[in-house]
């Protein structure tokens, strides 16, 4: 007896039961990389041990087959090599004679007298010179990939510094002089010192002295309510300190993988109650601290729960007032994407935008972009995808060793081989209170927009459209900063090529988080700015260097005539704090709840 053919219904379910058990094999075979990466990573601090093999390969091979290179090297070896002789001879007669070669802008490593002195004199310009010859090997080697020359170079670099003579005890001539002055008991603190620091770092606990920055107590403390909250936000409204206000409110988007109170630190450096004082109705965003059941939160979660329900509250407190939307670091880029969507669609609720130090061009993201590329992004892709989230500590080792010297070894010196230990303050205290990036939302943010310039090229989708920066016709204002190693201020400057609108452009001293941080009064601070009007000719960033008028002070004075400017004449009563009438009824006392979430 034969069986029945089956019937289309049936077949149809065949090939779907056929096409899930592919899948999950599939899965399965793909969860075995990605449960090898994540093991890899946790062994190699998230850097992909291929990447770099990659680059070295590109950079080694290149370099064995370019004769003319080898030789170049090879002369200028002889050639500082002769230049170091020269002026060792000419220190036997002339102890203080000038250096025949000075550290980098920003290298202090070198710069206290001691080190005028012989022999320590002729190790740091020989460390100078070895360093300057190895910048000339790992440079301009014929048919080397840009990205893997970057990371060649910075490898060697780190190289290099561990074996700086101002990291021995031994050939550091400040720490000896230490070391006589206290009877070796510098060595005593410093090993006191190293042991604390460990105790903090295993038990997960802030660096020494943290603990006297508290959010609410001493820093964060200008007074406000938490007048909404969802899964991924708490708002902030800040109580008014003017009789009346200006008719249209702020609201600040910070970036989430910071606290928000950077821009809210000690009274005197305070950004909010600036702005509160100079008679504005102040609104931030205060993020949640994602852990992994949050690992699926997108981008788009965080425009649509994030800046649309914060200009949501602020529309139900303040019906009909158009904002002054400022947005900081990944909050600015954020809040590009926002306002781009809002213009595609026609929504008029922004009376102007302000990026502070944000990226939306990502052609030219500095030396982040050392750790982003295919293989890179794979792994910190697996190492996410095992722990549902990136964690503070491997975001924080990436930016210290941009800044190595700086943040790590002049630490290692000062705490461990002097003894001494820097005062804490409020910015440094902030940095160490870091949050977690969920899984979903930092692959998205680092292939999208940093891999692939998505935002910058118009591909970016909001809503199944794109969400293009070219049909934003809101007055901008938008500042960087001159030392940024986060957004260099040559990449921020893309903003003019990007948007449709009459663009004021600030470029102020200091770096990433101090430049943006530099309230009135701060001595030695300065800062260029210069319009560039809708319908005029856009300058490149060295063009626009030329013809910037630089003025001193702080660029928040600038920029709070920049706001007067933008808003109506009108000024107000000042808005009840929170109104649970329009379902916005103050929640708790700022700075809330989700920013003391460790």
């Amino acid at each position: 007896m034969h069986s029945s053919p089956p019937t289309g219904l049936a077949r149809k379910l065949q090939r779907q039961q056929i096409a899930r058990e592919e899948t999950l094999g599939e899965e399965a075979f793909s969860a075995i990389d990605r449960m090898r990466e994540a093991a890899t990573a946790k062994f190699t601090g998230g850097f992909s041990p291929t990447a770099l093999t990659l680059a070295y390969l590109d950079w080694a091979i290149h370099l064995a087959a370019a004769p003319g290179k080898q030789l170049e090297l090879a002369n200028k070896a002889v050639r500082k090599a002769a230049r170091l002789g020269g002026h060792a001879l000419s220190c036997l007669a002339q102890p203080d004679d000038d250096p025949c070669i000075r550290p980098l802008p920003g290298d202090r490593r070198f710069a206290a007298s001691e080190w005028r002195t012989q022999p320590f004199n002729f190790m740091a310009q020989a460390f100078l010179l070895n360093q300057q010859w190895w910048h000339n090997v790992t440079h301009e080697v014929p048919g080397v990939e840009r990205h893997h020359e970057e990371v060649v170079s910075f490898v060697a670099r780190q190289i290099l510094d561990v074996f700086s003579p101002s990291n021995n005890p031994l050939t550091n001539p400040e720490v000896i002089e230490r070391a006589r002055e206290t009877g070796g008991a510098n060595f005593i603190e410093g090993w006191k010192n190293w042991a604390e620091d460990s105790q903090r770092l295993l038990a997960g606990r802030p660096p020494v002295g943290a603990e006297h920055f508290v959010p609410g107590r001493n820093v964060a403390v200008t007074p406000g309510k938490v007048v909404f909250r969802n899964h991924l936000i708490e708002l902030i409204q800040y109580a008014p300190s003017t009789p009346t206000v200006h008719a249209e409110p702020i609201l600040i988007v910070p970036a989430w993988i910071m606290k928000y109170y950077i821009l809210d630190l000690s009274p005197e450096n305070s950004l909010v109650r600036y702005l509160v004082g100079e008679g504005y109705t102040v609104f931030c965003i205060s993020w949640r601290n994602p852990d992994a059941d949050d690992r699926d939160l997108a981008i788009e979660d965080y425009r649509r729960s994030g800046v649309i329900a914060a200009l949501d509250c602020i529309a139900a407190i303040l019906p009909g007032r158009r904002v002054h939307a400022a947005g900081y670091c990944l909050g600015g880029t954020l809040l590009a994407i926002a306002a781009a969507a809002m213009a595609r669609d026609g929504e008029d609720l922004l009376a102007s935008l302000t990026f502070l130090a944000a990226q939306t061009d990502f052609s030219e993201p500095g030396e982040l972009a050392l750790f982003i590329d295919a293989s890179e992004l794979r792994m910190l892709d697996s190492m996410m995808w095992n722990r549902g989230y990136l964690s503070a500590d491997q975001m924080a080792a990436a930016f210290q060793l941009l800044r190595s010297n700086d943040l790590i070894w002049s630490r290692l010196v000062r705490d461990y081989l002097m003894g001494a230990r820097a005062p804490m303050f409020d910015l440094m205290a902030w940095n160490a209170d870091s949050t977690r990036m969920p899984y979903r939302m930092q692959a998205e943010y680092l292939r999208c927009l940093y891999l692939d310039n998505d935002l910058a090229s118009g591909r970016f989708m909001v809503g199944g459209r794109p969400a293009a920066l070219q049909n934003i016709r809101t007055p901008s204002f938008a500042v960087a900063t001159e030392r940024d190693h986060v957004a260099p201020w040559r990449s921020v400057h893309k903003l003019h090529l990007l948007i449709d609108a009459d663009l004021t452009f600030v470029l102020t001293s200091g770096g990433h988080n101090a430049g943006i941080v530099s309230e009135p009064g701060h001595s030695g601070r300065h800062y260029r700015i210069k319009l560039k009007k809708h319908g005029d000719t856009c300058l490149g960033p060295d063009e626009w260097l030329d013809a910037a008028r630089t003025r001193e002070g702080s660029w928040w004075t600038a920029w709070a005539a920049w706001l007067h400017s933008q808003s109506s004449s009108e000024q107000v009563a000042p808005p009840s704090v929170g109104d649970a009438a329009k379902g916005s009824e103050a929640l708790c006392d700022a700075p809330g709840t989700y920013v003391l979430q460790r």
